[in-house]
């Protein structure tokens, strides 16, 4: 059994083998390229909720650091003006023990001005 083909069959042939891998190689690319697209969509989703949740994240501990820090300098400027006041509103105790001392001896002397005065009046 001989076959026998001539060169434009042969040619032909040639081509539309040729065509066939064309067209399977374009459908194969196209394909591989939407499950590639498919994958940088998912990726692309995946990666702006990852950022939204770190934008939140950071958001809330910016938020909080900015609340301690207005806390710190409130307890600062009262505990300054705490400092401020408090040589007005308080006396020291050396101070008042050494006021309290002057006070007695003064009293200790006015009581011995009049004992003084008593025993003179006594001896008249």
């Amino acid at each position: 059994m001989t076959v026998q083909v001539e060169f434009w069959q042969l040619v032909s042939l040639l081509v539309s083998f040729l065509g066939f891998l064309f067209a399977a190689g374009k459908l194969l690319l196209a394909q591989i390229e939407r499950r590639l697209n498919e994958r940088f969509a998912a990726m692309e989703s995946a990666r702006e909720t990852a950022g939204r949740h770190w934008d939140e994240r950071f958001g809330a501990l910016l938020e909080h650091i900015k609340r301690e820090a207005e806390g710190w300098q409130s307890l600062e400027r009262e505990f300054l003006r705490f400092q401020a006041d408090l040589p007005l509103n308080y006396v020291r105790r050396e101070d008042y023990v050494r006021n309290q001392t002057v006070i007695e001896a003064k009293l200790d002397a006015v009581a011995l001005k009049i004992e003084n005065i008593q025993l003179k009046g006594a001896q008249r």
